[in-house]
């Protein structure tokens, strides 16, 4: 991945961050969620291809995007929570990780992560 594409991300972390306390967010709130996409791969104790589709199911920005949206009913409160999940997927891209490929956790659609051990 170019280097370039992980500095957008890193941009998009930033600017989340500095939206959600321009929004006067909590850092509670902010601690509290920062990790809660990362539950989703639970689905990984049913196998590959069904822990692939939960983790990438909230790894996207569709989802935020939507509820940033519904922040029109629902109030400042969604989008607080929608900048959130976009922080959490723009440091997991910015640090090299992407959505999963159904043929295991550690191939991503940037490539594969992680370090392969030496035989021996």
């Amino acid at each position: 991945m170019s280097i370039l594409i992980r500095l957008e991300w890193v941009a998009a972390a930033i600017g989340c961050v500095v939206a959600f306390r321009w929004l006067d967010g909590g850092w509670g709130l902010f601690a509290l969620l920062i990790l809660a996409p990362d539950l989703a791969m639970v689905g990984y104790a049913f196998g590959p291809r069904i822990g692939a589709l939960c983790y990438n199911a909230v790894h996207t920005t569709l989802g935020p995007a939507v509820l940033a949206l519904a922040a029109v009913v629902f109030g400042p409160a969604a989008l607080k929570i929608a900048l959130i999940w976009v922080t959490h997927i723009a440091v997991d891209r910015a640090l090299g990780y992407g959505l999963k490929l159904p043929s295991g956790f550690r191939d991503t659609h940037p490539g594969r992560v992680g370090h392969d051990r030496a035989a021996g």
